[in-house]
């Protein structure tokens, strides 16, 4: 049978060499649109970054605890966050926690600004959700390197291929939750609705996304730690951040820069999930 598998390989589907052409053709025509994206990308994150980096240390940390102590009541997590950021301070990897944050926080808005919208429309029709979950099921399958690929292609080095790459690997979460949230909202509360006459833009915001509110917060903290998984990954292609010196420690065998930029990504992605949670326990509980 080595002969018909001889056969087989030797009448290769030429998958590649169609890829390599259709990014061929991209680059070719459209490169004017993709360095704009680019660039766009480039300076709305630059300005974000800029203008965290302007602000003290020490008085962002005291704006990030407030916050959290009004979006939960908390003491014991506000202190938790308090600890954790002066302890990156102490490492001195605040610059890169500061680019992280960036990155991070402008790929899940952009994630849930397509995400929610597109879990609404997939709830309301199913054919729509049914075409469109073949596409998340092979973003949410395929090994997070293949992003990079065509992102460095179409965008160069930099913090635009990292935003792409980590929005479409965190996009799914969002869509699927959002759908999920949806879906789930009991039928007599619909029909409860209909019969006081509201019409179905009321029922969507009155009725549907109050119910599933906290499904679509589940799906938010979902989509904030797959775009903190996607922080090292994007740093082979040129974004800055906590990633870099995970990679260069990765490079040179630096046990110590390794362990204090992992410790870094994990006290902010604590810190993350903690504040945005829409019921969270936090450090030592309510």
């Amino acid at each position: 049978m080595d002969w018909l598998t001889d056969q087989i390989t030797d009448h290769k589907i030429p998958i590649g060499q169609w890829g390599k052409a259709f990014f061929d053709l991209l680059t070719t025509y459209l490169y004017w649109f993709f360095d704009g994206i680019s660039l766009g990308i480039e300076n709305s994150l630059e300005a974000v970054i800029d203008g965290m980096l302007w602000i003290p240390p020490l008085i962002l940390v005291a704006l990030i605890v407030a916050l959290s102590f009004l979006l939960h009541r908390n003491w014991k997590l506000s202190i938790g966050v308090a600890l954790g950021l002066l302890f990156i301070i102490n490492q001195g990897y605040w610059d890169e926690t500061i680019q992280t944050l960036a990155l991070v926080l402008g790929a899940t808005f952009v994630s849930l600004a397509i995400g929610i919208p597109v879990g609404i429309a997939a709830a309301h029709r199913p054919w729509l959700f049914q075409a469109i979950r073949p596409i998340l099921d092979l973003m949410q399958t395929l090994p997070t390197f293949v992003y990079l690929i065509p992102a460095l292609v179409l965008f160069g080095l930099g913090l635009a291929p990292g935003l792409i790459a980590t929005v479409i690997f965190a996009i799914a979460a969002p869509i699927r939750l959002t759908h999920l949230g949806v879906t789930s909202v009991p039928r007599t509360l619909i029909e409860a609705g209909e019969a006081f006459g509201a019409t179905k833009q009321q029922l969507l915001w009155k009725v549907e996304l109050p119910h599933a509110m906290p499904t679509i917060m589940a799906g938010l903290t979902q989509c904030i730690m797959l775009s903190l998984s996607m922080v090292v990954i994007a740093a082979l292609v040129g974004a800055d951040g906590l990633g870099k010196p995970v990679v260069r420690a990765l490079n040179s065998v630096n046990v110590p820069m390794g362990l204090e930029s992992g410790l870094a990504i994990v006290i902010v992605a604590i810190v993350l999930d903690r504040m945005f949670r829409s019921e969270t326990t936090s450090w030592g509980g309510k």
